[in-house]
């Protein structure tokens, strides 16, 4: 097949999207070097109603949505999104062409009062974008007020230093990749706050009928890294995982092509949580999916989410 002489990237216009996409244009323009890349950003509709949290208008595919028809109209090739970000079921006629490596996948700790969530005292505000940051916070600190933060990062960041919170909590890859590390007074182990399914991952989406670009992309799939965030989406997808579904699936590689798969879901409102957790291959990262399902099933899973759906 004849090599790609351009490529154009779909990407949303945001400080964060922007980084990952000139990420993944370096990486083809030094593995093609006769390659031209050129970036197609857009402002999409999660993008511009900031005052409603995304699980009330429409969930984290309005992220999505509008760089897909930019793909189907022949204006970009493929799209660069955050793999947390991508809805568990695709839009038909798409496809994954690659999951990169993972950046630092945990929970960051971001506050200029307080050096961690232990330290902060009963009343103390927590702003948080996810209902799975909330749940935890309300499963293990019921002593501190969460309270919906949206935007970008610099906007979550200037409205923590203008005093609207005493602390946020984000994700770790977001901030290190725009070179804000030095804001993290700490990190968030996966056992005290489980990261997001695909979280500090980055997704290409490209047409599944466009297999020039499926191919000019493929070096950057990690192999191990997909098979770890496809057991994730799998139990996302599998009990309907949304903004509206607080929700975690955090998978490992293990020694010898092994798998250590950890999944919780609960009620962000009252605080009551659930885990499960399985070794398996990452060979076979459904089956482990299919394990943990089961056993979450078993301790309540859909109660759980009949209560938070229904209420």
């Amino acid at each position: 097949m004849a090599e790609m002489k351009k490529c154009v990237i779909a990407t949303r216009e945001s400080p964060l999207a922007m980084w990952q996409a000139v990420h993944v244009k370096e990486l083809l323009e030094r593995h093609s070097p006769g390659m031209e890349v050129e970036l197609f950003g857009m402002t999409t509709k999660g993008d511009r109603i900031l005052d409603k949290t995304l699980s009330k208008i429409g969930g984290k595919g309005l992220f999505v949505v509008e760089l897909e028809a930019a793909i189907r109209e022949g204006r970009a090739d493929l799209a660069v999104h955050s793999l947390k970000d991508i809805p568990m079921e695709l839009s038909e006629g798409f496809v994954l062409a690659a999951v990169s490596s993972r950046e630092d996948p945990r929970d960051a700790f971001v506050s200029a009062r307080y050096a961690s969530l232990e330290e902060m005292p009963a009343g103390a505000v927590v702003g948080t974008a996810s209902l799975r940051r909330e749940l935890m916070v309300r499963c293990r600190y019921p002593h501190l007020v969460v309270r919906p933060v949206r935007g970008n990062v610099g906007t979550r960041l200037r409205k923590l230093d203008e005093g609207q919170y005493d602390a946020l909590v984000m994700a770790s890859a977001g901030l290190k990749r725009l070179g804000l590390s030095e804001r993290i007074r700490s990190v968030i182990e996966p056992e005290v706050s489980l990261p997001s399914p695909g979280q500090g991952a980055l997704g290409i989406e490209v047409a599944q009928d466009n297999l020039r670009t499926r191919e000019a992309v493929a070096f950057i799939n990690d192999a191990a890294c997909r098979a770890c965030t496809a057991a994730e989406r799998e139990v996302s997808r599998a009990l309907g995982g949304s903004c509206q579904v607080p929700l975690a699936a955090y998978a490992v590689p293990e020694g010898d092509g092994g798998m250590w798969l950890r999944a919780m879901v609960g009620n962000h409102r009252t605080g009551e949580a659930i885990f499960a957790e399985t070794h398996g291959r990452l060979e076979a990262p459904l089956e482990a999916a299919g394990e943990v399902l089961g056993r979450l099933r078993a301790e309540g899973a859909e109660r759980i989410l009949k209560e938070v759906l229904g209420g």
